[in-house]
C-alpha cells in the first residue's frame, strides 16, 4: 500500500515507542501538510476546562452542552481552533476530510448552527517543521490511519487510540490492546 502524497485529513496514531508527554497514546488529525511543514490537532486530550466558561458565547454556543476544550497540542495553547461536522461542507473555512472541517472564527457563527451536526474546540495545536513529520514517520513514531467523524467528536477520548489501531486490523489489533506500561503485563 502506498503512502498518501499529503497527510492532510489523515490520523497520526502515536506508536507505543513515542514517549513525549504531549503525544503518548495520542491521535492527531492532520489539518495542513505541505513542503513548509504540518499542523494537526490531538483529538484525545480533554482539558477539563469548560468551553462555556472559557470561550466567547458566539463560539461556545456551537458546542454541545457541557463540552470541554480539548488540548490540541503544545504549540500556542491559547489559540483556539474549532472543528465541526458540517451538514453543508461549503460552510467550513476548510475541510479536513469528508464533512469534518474548520469553523471560520470570523464567519457568521449565528447562521452556522443550522449547518453543523456537532463541534469541538481545541486549545493549541501540534506543529512540525519542513520534513520533520516525514522523518518521525520514517522513524516509526507515528502510524498513519484513516479518520472518521466519530474519531474527532468521540465521547470516549481515552479509548480513541485503541479504537483507531483496532480498526486498522492485523498486528495493530495487538498493539491496541497493549497496557500503558507493558512491563506490568
Amino acid at each position: 500500500m502506498s503512502e498518501p502524497d499529503s497527510r492532510r485529513g489523515r490520523l497520526l496514531v502515536a506508536a507505543p515507542s513515542l514517549t513525549d508527554d504531549n503525544f503518548v497514546r495520542s491521535v492527531v488529525l492532520v489539518l495542513e501538510h505541505n513542503d513548509e511543514g504540518s499542523l494537526g490537532l490531538v483529538l484525545n486530550r480533554p482539558s477539563g476546562l469548560s468551553a462555556e466558561e472559557a470561550l466567547p458565547e458566539r463560539i461556545s454556543g456551537l458546542l454541545p452542552e457541557g463540552e470541554q476544550i480539548h488540548r490540541g497540542g503544545p504549540v500556542q495553547p491559547e489559540a483556539v481552533i474549532v472543528l465541526a461536522d458540517f451538514v453543508a461542507p461549503e460552510h467550513a473555512a476548510s475541510i479536513a476530510f469528508d464533512t469534518v472541517g474548520i469553523v471560520d472564527p470570523d464567519g457568521d457563527l449565528d447562521d452556522l448552527h443550522s449547518h453543523v451536526r456537532t463541534a469541538r474546540a481545541f486549545g493549541g495545536y501540534a506543529g512540525w517543521g519542513a520534513g520533520q513529520l516525514e522523518r518521525e514517520i520514517e522513524e516509526e513514531a507515528w502510524i498513519d490511519a484513516t479518520g472518521q467523524a466519530d474519531d474527532v467528536f468521540t465521547l470516549e477520548p481515552a479509548e480513541l487510540w485503541s479504537r483507531v489501531l483496532d480498526r486498522k486490523g492485523g498486528s495493530y489489533r495487538l498493539v491496541a490492546r497493549m497496557p500503558d506500561d507493558p512491563s506490568l503485563n
